[in-house]
């Protein structure tokens, strides 16, 4: 690499830097990812609580950009006015998604009808706002890619992101028909991973996002370890070898893709 490809732009588009396993320890994460070439990290809330801590801890950080969203897996036992403090933190300037949302049929914790009915508020608020959605999928691609659908069908192209694509080709291409990005995680670097890696070589250049989901998920050579922003260049270089270019290149590609997507 020459001396500018050295650092190339990075955005990682999805982290919980509110979790628990941060207490105390964010300003410290937010400086490596500086120092790795980060120039945004959009920071997701699952709840009224950590979509509000993500929203201030952004006033005073100029790194992160906050989402506020409902974790389908974080429905039980909200206040009744969960989702409206969510919908007026939605409306603030620093507020760049909506998310995150999605449905989830691995942990059964939260009845599917339920999840449906919080995804499909997320998506009626993100399409009031102009603010993309960000959506999680574990064993629930069938409702999930159905609900899309008919939402695509009633309003029209869909302004969001499967966060941590871990899919198949049908979901993706049903995904990038709706006009949605594909985000993938530290899960394309694993060696076990490779039918993700071919799957990744096809997807338009103009759709990808990389991230982390902080804390979890961390790339090779960290797996095992607690995941970071700063971590989201391994994920990076391993895209850029399945499209056969270099990192500097699939870095300014992600990073252009974020920057439209949540107006960066």
């Amino acid at each position: 690499m020459s001396s500018t490809d050295e650092m190339p732009p990075l955005v990682d588009t999805h982290a919980h830097l509110e979790d628990e396993r941060f207490r105390g320890e964010v300003p410290g994460v937010v400086e490596r990812a500086r120092a790795a070439g980060l120039v945004r990290v959009v920071v997701v809330g699952t709840g009224p609580e950590d979509s509000l801590a993500c929203l201030q801890r952004a006033r005073t950080e100029p790194l992160l950009a906050p989402a506020v969203g409902l974790h389908p897996t974080h429905l039980n036992g909200l206040p009744a006015d969960a989702f409206d403090r969510i919908a007026e933190w939605a409306t603030d300037p620093l507020v760049v998604a909506i998310g995150e949302t999605g449905l989830d049929d691995y942990w059964k914790e939260v009845p599917m009808e339920v999840q449906i009915q919080s995804l499909r508020r997320h998506l009626e608020l993100s399409r009031q706002t102009g603010k993309a959605i960000i959506l999680h999928c574990r064993d629930a691609a069938t409702p999930l890619m159905a609900e899309l659908r008919a939402d695509f069908q009633t309003h029209g192209p869909l302004r969001g992101v499967l966060h941590s694509f871990c899919g198949d080709a049908a979901q993706a291409e049903d995904a990038l028909a709706m006009g949605l990005h594909l985000s993938f995680s530290g899960m394309i670097t694993q060696k076990g991973n490779q039918a993700l890696r071919d799957l990744a070589a096809g997807i338009p250049r103009d759709r990808l996002l990389v991230e982390t989901d902080s804390p979890y998920l961390a790339p090779r050579p960290h797996r095992g370890q607690r995941n970071e922003p700063a971590y989201v260049v391994h994920t990076c270089q391993t895209l850029a070898e399945c499209h056969g270019i270099t990192l500097a290149e699939m870095a300014r590609a992600t990073t252009d893709n974020a920057g439209g997507l949540f107006g960066l």
